[in-house]
């Protein structure tokens, strides 16, 4: 427990930024919905975007001019911010040890390796639901604004299910990276690069039908917003997510547990 709330108050800060950038992020974007709300003039310009772009964006899927279609298209926003926290928290709060030197600290206390991964990855988890909370309830907060349409709280909270779950396959590969990467200081570049990598697959996956089978390799494809404004879950993507998270947190403990420790 000392380990788990030492983490928390190291992270406090980190947790303040992303939050300030998510509420800013919503703040931003519902001004620019403002100019959309109610004028079906504004759909012109998607008329003028190429069927490629709309497609990646799933701008065909949602009508612009309402709350819940604005919130639609933001899902994929959301997605990609709160994936970068639980991406680089998850890598960060494992290889930290080494990067800081404090790892000969850890190794002495009383308990084995992989409770000391178990301690973080709770306080990593405990920042991904705060942030997730943070973003719930400034979409609510910023869209009161408007009247919103029958079903759309239930669709948030749809979206925000599928944004937790995405948070926890970022999380955990993040960890396993942090966990295995002997190259300690690459481990947050890499698993960055690995979310961005799996992002592009999902707009590539878009693009040309002949390349439908990237989806499966994204996780950004995993949860698509038109269909969870249908409150559906495609199953197959959520065991696959479930899969993900289960074989690299078992590699984590299990790469932790074996590899040496830069002192």
């Amino acid at each position: 427990m000392n380990i788990f709330f030492r983490e928390l108050k190291a992270n406090l800060k980190s947790l303040l930024i992303w939050g300030i950038i998510v509420v800013l992020f919503v703040w931003v974007g519902v001004s620019k919905f403002s100019a959309y709300y109610n004028n079906p003039e504004m759909l012109a310009v998607l008329d003028a975007l190429p069927p490629a772009m709309v497609a990646a964006f799933s701008l065909e899927g949602f009508l612009l001019t309402t709350v819940t279609g604005f919130f639609g298209l933001m899902f994929s926003y959301f997605a990609l911010l709160l994936s970068i926290a639980a991406a680089m928290w998850g890598s960060d709060i494992i290889s930290k040890e080494e990067r800081d030197k404090t790892v000969e600290f850890s190794l002495t206390l009383p308990v084995p390796r992989s409770r000391l991964v178990t301690a973080k990855t709770l306080a990593a988890l405990v920042n991904c639901i705060l942030l997730l909370l943070i973003t719930w309830g400034a979409s609510l907060a910023s869209a009161a604004q408007y009247p919103a349409e029958a079903g759309f709280q239930r669709f948030v909270a749809l979206l925000m299910l599928a944004l937790f779950i995405m948070e926890l396959i970022f999380l955990a590969i993040g960890i396993f990276l942090g966990c295995a990467m002997k190259r300690y200081k690459r481990a947050s570049a890499m698993a960055v690069s690995v979310l961005l990598g799996t992002y592009f697959l999902s707009v590539i996956s878009t693009l040309n039908t002949n390349l439908d089978f990237l989806k499966y390799f994204s996780p950004f494809k995993y949860f698509d917003a038109p269909t969870l404004l249908n409150s559906r879950f495609d199953l197959t993507f959520v065991v696959l997510s479930a899969a993900i998270i289960v074989v690299c947190m078992a590699g984590a403990y299990w790469t932790y547990a074996r590899r040496d420790l830069y002192i």
